[in-house]
């Protein structure tokens, strides 16, 4: 991969994911990378609430199987895309209840609104920010979801610093992520398009956990996780016979998991503002 900061990561993913919405490509693999997702992803079609235009299979998991939600509470959807997860959410809480989708690329905001206005959802409400750098105010979200996208993030304890102050003190996040276990080639790892696909910016487990947890997270648990079998055409296109051997024998796993954490209900942390 030839980007190296985090602001070319950024516009590396922002600009696949903008082709995406735009009904241009998919984001990851070699030419076609609907082929590394088709593999990577869980189907949301039983999931009631699934609104298939709003579905970009882009996700590894289904963490609002999971997460929890009760009618009436806020919730946020972290890269939001075109409203997937916003939208099954939104069944969970109800009419009474808000859902938040932030999503950084403009094309999927405006794909998401399209979709919210073909619902007419009051209680939805899609920003354009960053992960790192949420435009949501302290301690006001009940829940966080997020589907396959913090492992796009340069600066994961950003990321789980910013959902921390989000969250209200008692309130947890439910993710589904890739993480790994044991070292990707480094063709692998430089691969732009694995990059953007979830694969190649993947931590190790013990890492991703570690970041969860120094950011004052408490309860944590792996309440689902499942070997990523990417085939081997798919990665015919980074390896040579030889290193594609020597991968599938080097005990490397690549893994979707969905992961629970909660904020302490000890009153940490405080309200900068009174805005949502």
């Amino acid at each position: 991969m030839k980007t190296e900061t985090p602001q070319e990561i950024r516009d590396l993913v922002r600009g696949k994911y903008s082709e995406i919405a735009k009904g241009k490509s998919c984001c990851c693999g070699n030419s076609t990378p609907a082929a590394t997702y088709a593999e990577v992803g869980e189907s949301y079609e039983l999931v009631k609430g699934y609104m298939p235009d709003a579905d970009l299979g882009l996700g590894c998991g289904v963490p609002t199987e999971f997460a929890g939600m009760k009618q009436g509470q806020t919730v946020l959807d972290l890269g939001s895309g075109a409203g997937n997860d916003v939208f099954i959410a939104r069944r969970e809480v109800g009419a009474t209840g808000r859902v938040i989708g932030v999503d950084f690329t403009p094309e999927m905001i405006e794909k998401a609104e399209s979709n919210r206005a073909k619902l007419g959802y009051e209680n939805v409400e899609f920003r354009q920010g960053e992960i790192e750098d949420l435009p949501v105010c302290d301690g006001v979200i009940d829940v966080v979801i997020s589907n396959c996208v913090l492992n796009l993030v340069p600066d994961k304890a950003k990321a789980f610093a910013e959902i921390f102050r989000v969250l209200k003190p008692g309130g947890h996040f439910c993710v589904s992520d890739i993480v790994l276990e044991g070292v990707l080639p480094e063709k692998l790892r430089k691969a732009a398009e694995l990059y953007v696909g979830c694969v190649s910016g993947a931590l190790q487990k013990e890492d991703y956990l570690y970041h969860i947890e120094t950011r004052g997270f408490a309860s944590i648990e792996i309440l689902k996780e499942r070997a990523i079998q990417i085939s081997d055409e798919e990665l015919a296109g980074y390896l040579s016979p030889e290193e594609l051997t020597t991968f599938r024998t080097s005990g490397t796993n690549i893994l979707s998991v969905t992961i629970r954490a909660k904020r302490p209900a000890d009153g940490s942390g405080k309200t900068s503002c009174c805005c949502q």
